[in-house]
């Protein structure tokens, strides 16, 4: 067996790899005295290069000097306000009353105009001193560190090391200017994050099927720091693909760097498509970076995203305006009804809008067409959902020369195949469940049925109860109960069936890791709004009567208690909301909100979530771990509902735990079988379209 490598001599290659991309080499740093993440002298002569007068660059390096400044704590703050320099360029005024001028840190439309280097052996004084291994330059300013380490050692390691540096007590001072951090080695290859990214989301490169790096050094770690540190791809990650959402920086897993790329492919040549990643894999991210660059490369541009789901609808509003895609005078994006829908796609602002689909009237195809200004694209989020009938044709009418470009976390099914294809188009890209799960990007999941009796009893038992419950009903009022309690569906939803179920999931939150130390939280899957009712007034009296939610559509409302029996299933759901769930809030919405916030982010408070159709696709909890299924579902719903569990969370979350109180396991075996399926292309002649290079 081959001898580790010394690090030196990986050191050494990595370097003359970057000369030939055509970065020069700075020297070894270790003994320099004055090394600083901004190079003054090699900056300002970039800037002389490039035209700019020194008065202007002397304004604009001392306003880079001073945002780069980074107090004890804030590096989040002033990376995020130092990039915006480098994105937008310093804006600066040489007098009081002269015109504000704009100075290109970084020339982004012209990468050789840039001064790409490299130096080796850093060392960085702080409260401790630290000496990267390797750091990236461009124009003087640093925005690059990789640590190697030898073949023997974890690359572990080396993200930790990178991770520490951060830290006010090393060299945090020092990443205010900072875009990417790599660690590598030559046995695992490349891993790689940005300022303040956790150690569990450093993520392997990983070249796209069908592109090449253009190395004959078969060296992963070499053929991957080819590619993205290549001067062009290095810029349009900084560039493109650089977000900050809610308090964190994030630049793309390769998938949604790659399915970006294809996607700006397809719209240059005014084609639109499908982008298949799977659930829990960052779509909404994507969608970030996609209407970023539409919006910045298209000046008529306007991008409009349907959903189909409110919680969709809010969460993607959420997560673009955290990034910055909707700006802070931007208020009204989200319509909430026809008129408003119609007026804003004639007005010239907002540019970014978003709608549920049931805003186009498929009542009123045959009216009149609104003004429409700009160029629009259509995203349609979850568009297994929403790709056919008549509101899309009246999409397609109103909006004529708009590009569709479809999203969807799950493959489409041959039923839908022929239809979707005619609505978006062929896949623009896919990323399948087997592939994040080996890239660790998601959890994989693990199946357990538990036999818990799904008939009652005799059938003459079940009558008895009816007609005992039923004996003071009159005859109407007994055949509206009897019509809805008759299947046998609604029969196993008994007392004494849901008690197993109860005692079974009490049991887990004892034994079961995460669900017994505060860490974990589950997800029950009901079949009605009575039997989700049901199930939470039965925990109340069991350990984890507190620590329970109900979410559901429904909404207390005394009018829906007319013509019902005072012991009928409206008022026992009306009783359940009142007297129990709503105890201290004012509305269902205040409730539902408090009770999913402490799901996510207190799930100490909130550990068992009972819903019915709502939370299942869209809503994203890291802790929740597992999931119970008292409900039929089938194909898309039921991948969507079990992948609510896939979401990484800490090293003692490994897998994504289904469990089934229905019988279900040939249909989850079959829906995790076509999720990984490549029997799903909707385009048999060109295949996934995935091809970038």
């Amino acid at each position: 067996m081959e001898a580790p490598r010394p690090e030196w001599v990986t050191q050494n290659r990595v370097i003359k790899l970057f000369e030939s991309l055509g970065y020069h080499y700075l020297g070894d740093w270790h003994t320099r005295v004055s090394n600083s993440n901004i190079e003054e002298e090699i900056l300002r002569e970039n800037l002389t290069k490039r035209g700019y007068e020194e008065v202007l660059i002397n304004a604009a390096i001392g306003k880079l000097h001073t945002t780069a400044d980074t107090p004890s704590g804030e590096l989040y703050t002033a990376n995020k306000n130092v990039y915006r320099l480098l994105r937008y360029g310093a804006k600066v005024r040489i007098a009081v009353d002269a015109t504000t001028e704009t100075v290109e840190l970084i020339d982004w439309d012209h990468p050789e105009q840039n001064d790409f280097a490299i130096a080796e052996e850093v060392t960085l004084k702080g409260n401790h001193t630290r000496r990267p291994d390797l750091v990236l330059y461009i124009n003087g300013i640093a925005v690059g560190v990789i640590e190697l380490k030898r073949s023997s050692h974890e690359i572990g390691d080396g993200v930790r090391q990178v991770i520490s540096n951060q830290t006010p007590e090393f060299n945090e001072w020092f990443y205010s200017t900072v875009q990417l951090v790599f660690a590598g080695n030559d046995s695992q290859g490349l891993r790689y994050g940005t300022t303040l990214t956790p150690e569990q989301y450093f993520v392997e490169w990983k070249n796209d099927p069908g592109s090449t790096a253009h190395t004959a050094d078969e060296n992963s770690m070499d053929a991957a720091l080819e590619y993205v540190c290549n001067k062009d791809r290095m810029l349009d990650i900084v560039r493109n693909c650089t977000i900050f959402d809610a308090g964190k920086k994030k630049i793309p897993r390769p998938h949604q760097y790659f399915g970006l790329k294809a996607a700006q492919e397809r719209i240059k040549n005014r084609e639109g498509g499908v982008i298949w990643h799977t659930q829990g894999s960052g779509k909404s991210i994507l969608m970030v970076m996609l209407a970023k660059w539409i919006m910045e490369h298209d000046p008529e541009g306007r991008v409009l995203i349907i959903t189909d789901r409110d919680e969709l609808d809010k969460q993607i509003v959420g997560v673009m305006r955290n990034a910055g895609v909707i700006g802070e005078n931007d208020k009204d994006v989200r319509m909430t009804s026809r008129k408003e829908f119609i007026d804003k796609l004639g007005d010239t602002k907002p540019r970014l809008l978003c709608a549920l689909i049931h805003k186009f009237d498929t009542k009123k195809l045959e009216g009149p067409k609104p003004d429409i200004h700009g160029r629009f694209y259509i995203f349609v989020d979850e568009c297994h959902r929403t790709q056919g009938g008549y509101m899309n044709k009246l999409m397609k009418r109103w909006l004529e020369d708009a590009l569709f470009i479809g999203f969807t976390g799950t493959p489409l099914l041959r039923k839908d195949k022929r239809t979707t294809r005619e609505v978006f188009g062929t896949y623009i890209h896919t990323y399948k469940f087997h592939q994040a799960v080996a890239d660790n990007v998601i959890l994989d999941l693990k199946y357990e049925a538990r036999d818990v009796p799904q008939r009652l009893g005799s059938q003459e038992a079940i009558d008895t109860w009816f007609n005992n419950k039923t004996r003071n009903l009159n005859n109407f009022q007994k055949a509206v109960l009897r019509k809805r309690w008759a299947t046998l569906e609604e029969l196993m939803s008994s007392k004494e069936r849901k008690n197993r179920i109860i005692t079974s999931i009490n049991m887990d939150f004892d034994s079961r890791p995460r669900l017994n130390n505060d860490r974990g939280t589950a997800i029950l899957v009901t079949a009605s709004i009575y039997d989700a009712c049901h199930y939470y007034r039965l925990f109340q009296d069991t350990p984890l009567g507190p620590y329970c939610g109900v979410v559901t559509s429904y909404e207390p409302a005394p009018g829906s208690l007319v013509m019902e029996p005072s012991q009928g299933i409206e008022q026992y759901k009306y009783d359940t909301y009142k007297n129990y769930v709503l105890k201290g809030f004012h509305s269902t919405e205040q409730y539902e909100r408090e009770i999913k916030r402490r799901f996510i982010e207190e799930p100490s408070r909130c550990k068992l979530l009972i819903v019915v159709g709502k939370l299942l696709t869209g809503f994203d909890a890291p802790s929740c771990t597992y999931i119970y299924l008292d409900n039929e579902m089938h194909d898309h719903t039921l991948f969507q509902a079990i992948c609510r569990t896939n979401r990484l969370d800490g090293e003692d979350k490994d897998y994504g735990y289904i469990v089934d109180f229905k019988e279900l396991f040939s249909d989850v075996q079959e829906a995790i079988a076509v999720y990984n399926s490549d029997e799903l292309h909707i385009d048999e002649g060109s295949g996934e379209g995935n091809n970038i290079e």
